[in-house]
């Protein structure tokens, strides 16, 4: 079975010939660390943890404390196609007005290893786009270029997405983490998810059922979201529902959140294992496979 993470975060350090943005640093009376980790996550390290635990593939997510910076995720898939592809970041392009914008979406995936873009809204200096409409030509040039998108949000944000769905029934978007809201956990963390799970209905939307287990106070093997888990399989399916990890994070081992899934659930089949783990999402984001 191909097995392919739907998301995780690589990065290098902060230093002056790379520097990440002011507010990632902070100051030096306050200085911050907004890392998963207190050192940086490497290609090489993402590779040794990829082949403990049976993980063919990764889809590396820039992450933001980098600013809009694709260039490690770029590189290790250029030097490792085989077993790595990008969702890039462009956030701070999203102003309308920002010179080149347009074209550069429609060209996004002739870069190397760039398969489609991942946009954060949940954030206090993006929410305004998405309420605003401040996005909507950005959601045409997708449709239009064929670039599939990640989106994060929260269950007050899902709305919006549905209207865009609905608008661009040619985008493929991909509803990440469940739109799970940091810091909660169990039932407070899912309280909103039937928002998430009346998307279903859109033929273009899919979502990411990633790094589950740190919305639940449980231990492995997490049962306590499998009823969630039901649910959101109930609706969208195993051909829309992705397997993710957001490794750096996890409060498990990568091959526990492997086996949560491919060992633990009894109530899906080798097939539908299949497309969750790896062929759905390689089929959704274009990413040819082996």
């Amino acid at each position: 079975m191909l097995i392919v993470d739907a998301q995780v975060h690589i990065w290098a350090a902060h230093t002056p010939e790379r520097p990440w943005p002011a507010w990632a640093i902070g100051t030096p009376e306050r200085p911050r660390n907004l890392a998963h980790r207190p050192v940086p996550f490497s290609k090489d390290d993402l590779l040794r943890e990829m082949d403990a635990a049976d993980v063919n593939r990764a889809v590396i997510i820039p992450p933001s404390f980098e600013g809009d910076r694709n260039d490690v995720g770029l590189t290790a898939a250029r030097l490792h196609p085989d077993r790595f592809a990008v969702m890039g970041r462009i956030e701070g392009r999203l102003d309308n007005n920002t010179p080149g914008a347009r074209a550069q979406v429609a060209a996004w995936r002739k870069q190397p290893g760039m398969l489609g873009l991942r946009l954060t809204f949940r954030a206090k200096p993006f929410r305004p786009m998405l309420a605003e409409g401040r996005t909507n030509w950005l959601w045409a040039e997708a449709e239009k270029a064929h670039v599939p998108v990640m989106v994060m949000v929260d269950h007050e944000q899902v709305p919006f997405i549905d209207e865009i769905a609905q608008r661009h029934p040619a985008l493929k978007l991909i509803m990440d983490h469940l739109c799970l809201a940091s810091g909660q956990k169990d039932e407070e963390a899912f309280a909103g998810l039937d928002k998430v799970l009346a998307l279903a209905r859109l033929s273009n939307i899919a979502v990411k059922a990633s790094a589950l287990p740190c919305y639940t106070g449980d231990s492995y093997p997490y049962r306590r979201l499998h009823p969630y888990l039901r649910r959101v399989f109930d609706a969208f399916g195993p051909q829309r529902m992705f397997w993710g990890t957001d490794f750096t994070r996890l409060p498990c081992s990568y091959r526990q959140a492997v086996i949560m899934f491919t060992e633990e659930i009894p109530w899906l089949t080798a097939q539908d294992k299949e497309w969750i783990m790896g062929r759905g999402l390689c089929e959704w984001i274009g990413w040819t496979l082996p």
